[in-house]
């Protein structure tokens, strides 16, 4: 309906709460006050059944009933005694102002009740013989005979048999007090409410949710305050996600454009050589020698490179596609430092002891092997230390020329060559120590380089388990 008007949830739930509140003092009062009321016309009613047992009991003694009848008039002003017969007959009225009743009498409802319950009352009658209203309380006495009391409904006796004001107003107190209380609970589990629906607003149109809104400390707010921030970490799972699948792109992108770059010149240097060859077969023997020489050094370096690219692409995918194995770690690292050993002048020492990884031996050996290649080709060192604990801490030091600060926090990165010409002289792809920081990172560990007399590498390998039987190998 388009002229409706809506509530907020606040005061839908306060003006249910407060109807309810309302209606159960409005019930409480209702019977409170029809309560008090028969409990004053009761004590009236005793008071008035008294005088009816004194003319019973005035009557059995044959006093006369004037006399009685008088002394009560006193004591209640107005007092107005009958005595009914077994068929209804008045027999006896102290009312002398009015003409004397002679209607039938049982059929009053005050009478009626006394022939059956042997007492009735009745409040606020109107007596037809005298055109007033009176509170009757009538009792069965001797031979079927009734005995009236009458006392008039004046305005006297309307106070009297009239509710407490006290109770309403106190009543009044306690609805007003409840309206407060049910106004301050309402409007807490509101707000909880409120937020809680701002937030789902937020969320369905795409903005940025902060948890920056306190939640009341209640069981409502606990709720509320759980779901925006399971929502928030979802988020940022889902932000982080598309963050990474972007950066993997990126570096997909940037993997295949270097990769194209670094094919060129190889490429291009044999397709050069294979074109003299094959167009000036009577060059020089000398020459055909120099120029198969270079063929196979660029084979050389465009399988190296093959390789580096199947390895780092491999361990992009992830260090649960890569499977690990219990790896003799010192027997790799002796079995890769005899073979590096005879390519080279530079002393290769080795202190390491007896330890057992759970890792991968390609990659393993592609840590160390990368490690001691790039001291080998780049350094000028005379001497290389591979040493380790028993935690499976390592370092990796040369003696060589080190590297300048600015290009340190950019070794690690795919491609980066601090000599361009004289790395790709050496035969080196760019991806060696991209290659160590992920081999590293995938077996739990971090790596970091520094210069210390030269270049030093340090790192840890995770779940290392020394092995008793044996010290160290140097």
């Amino acid at each position: 309906m388009a002229g409706r008007i809506k509530l907020s949830f606040h005061s839908r739930v306060l003006l249910t709460v407060l109807l309810l509140c309302w209606g159960l003092v409005g019930i409480f009062m209702v019977f409170q006050y029809h309560r008090e009321k028969e409990f004053k016309a009761q004590l009236l009613d005793t008071e008035l059944q008294m005088h009816n047992l004194r003319i019973i009991d005035a009557m059995r003694h044959s006093d006369p009933i004037d006399d009685i009848a008088g002394s009560m008039d006193k004591s209640t002003d107005g007092l107005r005694i009958t005595i009914i017969d077994r068929e209804g007959n008045v027999m006896f009225d102290n009312n002398s102002s009015t003409p004397f009743p002679t209607a039938n009498h049982n059929s009053r409802p005050e009478v009626t009740d006394a022939r059956k319950h042997g007492t009735g009352h009745i409040i606020g009658r109107h007596s037809e013989s005298d055109d007033a209203d009176y509170f009757y309380s009538a009792r069965l006495g001797d031979n079927g005979t009734v005995v009236r009391s009458a006392a008039p409904y004046t305005h006297k006796l309307e106070e009297f048999l009239r509710a407490d004001s006290t109770l309403l107003w106190t009543m009044l107190v306690v609805t007003v007090i409840i309206s407060m209380v049910g106004y301050l609970v309402t409007r807490r589990i509101s707000k909880s409410i409120v937020r809680l629906n701002r937030f789902a607003q937020r969320a369905e149109k795409g903005e940025r949710i902060f948890e920056e809104e306190a939640f009341p400390h209640d069981e409502l707010g606990s709720i509320a305050s759980h779901i925006v921030r399971l929502y928030i970490q979802r988020d940022e799972r889902h932000n982080e996600a598309m963050r990474q699948e972007k950066d993997k792109i990126r570096l997909k992108k940037q993997l295949t454009n270097n990769i194209n770059h670094e094919l060129k010149t190889p490429v291009a240097s044999m397709m050069v050589s294979l074109e003299l060859l094959r167009d000036c077969p009577d060059l020089p023997e000398e020459k055909k020698r120099e120029f198969i020489e270079r063929l196979f050094a660029n084979t050389r370096r465009l399988s190296s490179l093959l390789k580096d690219v199947s390895t780092i692409t491999r361990m992009d995918e992830g260090a649960e596609m890569i499977a690990k194995e219990t790896v003799d770690l010192t027997a790799l690292i002796k079995g890769i430092v005899e073979e590096e050993q005879i390519r080279t002048e530079a002393h290769i020492s080795l202190e390491v002891p007896q330890l057992t990884v759970m890792g991968n031996t390609a990659l393993l050996e592609s840590i160390f092997r990368n490690l001691i290649d790039n001291a080998i080709s780049y350094s000028g060192c005379t001497e290389i230390t591979i040493r380790a604990d028993r935690e499976g801490r390592f370092t990796v030091s040369d003696n060589g020329c080190g590297i300048a600060e600015e290009h340190m926090p950019h070794i690690f990165e795919r491609f980066y060559r601090i000599d361009k010409g004289r790395s790709r002289a050496a035969g080196g792809t760019g991806l060696g120590l991209a290659i160590v920081r992920n081999a590293v990172a995938i077996h739990g560990g971090e790596i970091k380089a520094f210069n210390n007399n030269g270049l030093t590498f340090r790192f840890r390998l995770g779940k290392i388990r020394q092995e008793m039987h044996g010290e160290s190998c140097t």
